[in-house]
């Protein structure tokens, strides 16, 4: 039984992809979830991949595209949320 839950973390990273854009199923999501409670750097690369997604939307949706200095800044917050 326990197998079905388990994935890799290549699938993990895609079933991360999926839910960002509303395209992961439910069980998809669970099997996510468990993962998480094995794997941290699954979980952080989650978290980072929202992060990201976030700063961009909001970025893209005021001009179209990023300054160098945008990009400094999203580099400094990744670096002090990593630590």
């Amino acid at each position: 039984m326990f197998k079905w839950f388990s994935i890799t973390c290549d699938e993990a990273t895609t079933i991360c992809d999926k839910s960002q854009y509303g395209e992961a199923s439910f069980s998809e999501k669970i099997k996510l979830k468990l993962h998480f409670l094995l794997c941290k750097v699954c979980a952080l690369y989650t978290k980072q991949n929202s992060m990201l997604t976030k700063i961009c939307q909001k970025k893209t949706a005021q001009n179209n595209c990023l300054t160098k200095e945008d990009k400094q800044a999203m580099k400094k917050v990744l670096q002090e949320k990593n630590m």
